[in-house]
């Protein structure tokens, strides 16, 4: 599948070292102003070369819009998108063509389809990312009316971790860091780690946290269709992504359930509202009201400069030793992808509910 999404959907296309990286976006509502600075700052976040911490490959990653756009508003109609490729080094995946790179996705392409692109990998490569933020700063900019916002930031890279819950962090600071943690003693303390296992030729995990805010009550579907579900199943689809939890997740099994339960009481607005936010924002598949909190888990890169023992196509056993540009840690660049895929299934999941923000145009065409 290369199309994701229900109503608001995003159809991506094109590999690593191609022509171009691009999409087509459907379902987005007409009439929205289409903020051109914002989404290119957004790809400008997700982009390589932007730090010592990132992949040194050399992009502009500049978008062009080929539809659906018309006098600076979206018409409703499916707004086609790319990014083109301009500083590919296919020659650096030579040594590739043949083997099989240690928990890449080159051997189970090969088995899936007979035939596979070795450059940077292909359709596999994260850079398919790019088309994910294009569409994700589409339905920020939907959700901006309804005051809906989204921020996702770096928690954890390999053993330093922010022990700090959202609500204590000044989360206007990600930004400051080119690691994109708001605590500036952890953020020094990632971007240490990162440079010392980059200098060994190795490679760090970590992982991405995201909130919510603003989100409306009643998002969700019962049984199969669940709010977190749809939300773990975009995360889950993100590259280097091997765990998702949301609320307290797995650390809630520690307590008992009058220690989890979050009370409800009335506010001052007479709204109902949680004492506490244990359950992250949705309660039995459907949003609460409260702030949506989830945690990413992204696993160590997997191409790293140590020699490693793998097997080429021929099923001969041989030492490996990687050439070209690569990323020691994709925490920071994964931020705006994390909250881009979050982006989408809130906007997804109101359309879907007909909670439609306010536009000047009417609802979002559907495809049948």
């Amino acid at each position: 599948m290369n199309t994701f999404g229900n109503i608001f959907r995003l159809t991506s296309f094109g590999e690593s070292h191609g022509e171009a990286i691009g999409g087509v976006i459907d379902g987005c509502p007409s009439g929205i102003p289409v903020d051109k600075l914002f989404i290119q700052n957004e790809l400008n976040r997700r982009k390589p070369g932007q730090s010592p911490l990132a992949t040194p490959r050399r992009e502009a990653d500049e978008v062009e819009f080929l539809s659906g756009i018309y006098e600076g508003k979206t018409t409703g109609t499916p707004v086609g998108f790319i990014v083109k490729n301009t500083n590919a080094h296919a020659l650096d995946y030579d040594n590739l063509r043949d083997v099989f790179r240690p928990s890449h996705a080159d051997y189970t392409y090969q088995k899936k389809y007979g035939i596979r692109d070795h450059r940077g990998g292909g359709r596999s490569s994260a850079r398919e990312t790019i088309a994910r933020v294009v569409a994700g700063a589409f339905a920020k900019l939907v959700l901006r009316k309804s005051d809906i916002e989204i921020v996702a930031y770096t928690s954890q890279v390999g053993t330093v971790c922010l022990d700090k819950s959202y609500t204590e962090l000044d989360l206007s600071r990600i930004e400051s860091s080119p690691v994109r943690c708001p605590d500036p003693e952890k953020a020094q303390q990632m971007i240490d780690l990162i440079e010392t296992v980059k200098a060994e030729g190795d490679t760090v995990g970590g992982v991405v946290s995201c909130v919510c805010r603003g989100v409306p009550a009643g998002l969700g579907e019962p049984v199969f269709g669940k709010l977190h579900a749809a939300l773990g199943n975009a995360m889950l689809s993100i590259n280097a992504v091997k765990g998702f939890e949301y609320g307290m997740g797995f650390e809630g099994v520690r307590y008992k359930g009058s220690e989890m339960n979050d009370a409800f009481y009335l506010k001052q607005d007479g709204k109902t509202g949680t004492k506490t936010n244990h359950s992250g924002g949705i309660q039995g598949g459907i949003s609460n009201g409260e702030d949506i909190y989830f945690r990413v888990a992204f696993k160590p890169v997997a191409t790293i400069f140590k020699v490693q023992q793998t097997v080429d196509k021929e099923g001969n056993e041989i030492l490996l030793k990687v050439h070209g540009r690569h990323d020691p840690c994709v925490l920071s660049r994964a931020v705006p992808v994390v909250e881009a895929m979050a982006a989408m299934v809130i906007l997804d999941y109101c359309l879907l509910t007909n909670i439609y923000p306010q536009t000047s145009g009417s609802h979002p065409q559907q495809t049948v």
